[in-house]
């Protein structure tokens, strides 16, 4: 079955499929409206006439007005080359476009979730391990049970440090 331009009942010749944001939306225009729309037609003058038509497109784009922030006058074009937004301004005004680049650079995630190093948690069970070995070895000192002391304060050396309050595993201050 032919298709019909979305604009008039005319036979298209023009079939676009967009995607945007996960909506699939088609386009079928006839050649009067898809070249009102800036669609490169194929005619019977062939490639001239098309390079013509790209000449004239990168010139009308050339000549638009090109996006800057107003508090710090950084261009999207500088901040794609040097990865860096200019000031906070940046982030309202070049919103659509780093919406769409953070989406993509972070696999479709626009809002941030934290991350933590992969050893916080066997950081934290190493210094509660620390901690109850520096409180048994000072008991262990204080009722002068040396012989424990000795293995308790080699436990401790094991972990990687002594107390973190300034005394040696044997209790002794440090200068």
């Amino acid at each position: 079955m032919e298709r019909t331009c979305d604009c008039c009942p005319n036979p298209a010749v023009v079939h676009e499929t967009l995607v945007h944001n996960g909506v699939k939306t088609e386009v079928h225009l006839c050649a009067e409206h898809a070249a009102e729309r800036g669609y490169i037609l194929p005619t019977a003058t062939g490639p001239s006439l098309i390079a013509t038509k790209l000449v004239e497109k990168a010139s009308a784009t050339a000549a638009r007005a090109v996006k800057t922030c107003p508090n710090c006058g950084m261009t999207m074009q500088s901040l794609r080359e040097s990865g860096l937004v200019g000031c906070a301004t940046c982030y309202r005004h070049f919103e659509e476009e780093l919406g769409t680049l953070i989406e993509r650079t972070q696999d479709g995630a626009t809002a941030h979730v934290g991350r933590h190093p992969s050893q916080v948690s066997s950081l934290i069970d190493r210094a509660a391990a620390r901690n109850r070995i520096s409180r048994e070895l000072r008991e262990a000192v204080s009722r002068e049970e040396y012989e424990r002391a000795a293995r308790l304060r080699d436990e401790l050396l094991a972990l990687g440090t002594s107390d973190t309050s300034g005394e040696t595993a044997m209790g002794e201050v440090r200068p």
